[in-house]
């Protein structure tokens, strides 16, 4: 048994998908972990090697929504992850922690995982009852520790924010002890070109992730610089009254976004009973 991402799974529950060009019957035999580019097996829970280099290239917002989501899921709901395709997209367009809230649909969602997938940033693999899931890559995909994958995710998902919303969001996945180990998470991650400062150092700094096309990061500079950015809810202070009401409602938004996630997670595992009894009552010759 190895552990995929953040949760241990038996190696005979998921087949993996070839990379590219392949459905149903094209899926590889069984695999016992995830391999890098080079076949070596690895843990995407452990350190990423330092002398393997980073793969990772500029995303687009949805890239950015599916992969955050699927880095979250791995660590929030270890027993749903690998994702399915359902799940995958009700995670997209949950209505907590997103900025902005999206409205995909599964092709939407789909095709965007076809896209990361071309990238070496996620895969796709076949579970119990021949139910095809995803599970990503961002271990190795972007050379990141488990902190540090939580520094991401959120980043990936919310956009710029303050260093101090950062570490309290980052915190309800890997422990981050105080804004001192923040900075310093960040200034590791800013070395190896992953995040940037939007605003000077200081009380209400400013940052983000630096896997923006470079259009987009201008924009989202632009917007930092007027003050106009949606991302932030330290340093806004413009439209309080709006704000006061975000906060007022974000334990509704909370408990409606897992009330959600555990339907999915549901659906999935009865999809997948369904599968198991349609194939034991064929094995066994049973007939309606």
């Amino acid at each position: 048994m190895v552990c995929w991402s953040e949760g241990c799974i038996s190696p005979t529950r998921f087949r993996e998908f070839p990379k590219s060009g392949a459905k149903g019957s094209d899926i590889l035999s069984s695999v016992d972990g995830a391999e890098d580019h080079d076949g070596k097996l690895v843990n995407d829970s452990k350190i990423a090697s330092p002398q393997s280099a980073p793969e990772w290239k500029p995303l687009t917002a949805k890239q950015r929504r599916v992969l955050g989501t699927l880095m979250e899921k791995s660590k929030t709901t270890p027993d749903a992850y690998p994702m399915t395709f359902t799940g995958l997209c009700t995670g997209c367009n949950q209505k907590s922690n997103r900025t902005p809230v999206s409205n995909y649909t599964s092709e939407h969602v789909e095709t965007i995982v076809d896209e990361l997938r071309s990238m070496g940033a996620l895969t796709i693999v076949q579970g119990l009852g021949r139910v095809t899931k995803v599970r990503h890559y961002a271990y190795n995909w972007l050379g990141l520790s488990k902190v540090e994958a939580a520094v991401m995710t959120e980043l990936l998902l919310r956009g710029e924010q303050t260093l101090g919303e950062l570490r309290t969001r980052a915190a309800r996945m890997e422990p981050i002890n105080d804004i001192q180990h923040m900075s310093e998470l960040f200034a590791d991650l800013k070395r190896r070109n992953l995040v940037v400062e939007l605003s000077p150092p200081g009380r209400g700094q400013i940052v983000s992730h630096n896997l923006y096309p470079e259009w987009e990061l201008e924009q989202v500079r632009k917007s930092v610089a007027t003050g106009t950015f949606g991302g932030s809810e330290e340093s806004s202070s413009t439209a309080p009254s709006s704000r006061q009401s975000t906060t007022g409602s974000t334990s509704n938004s909370e408990l409606v976004g897992k009330l959600e996630t555990e339907i999915e997670n549901l659906k999935s595992k009865v999809l997948e009973l369904s599968n198991r009894l349609d194939r034991l009552e064929k094995d066994l010759g049973v007939t309606e």
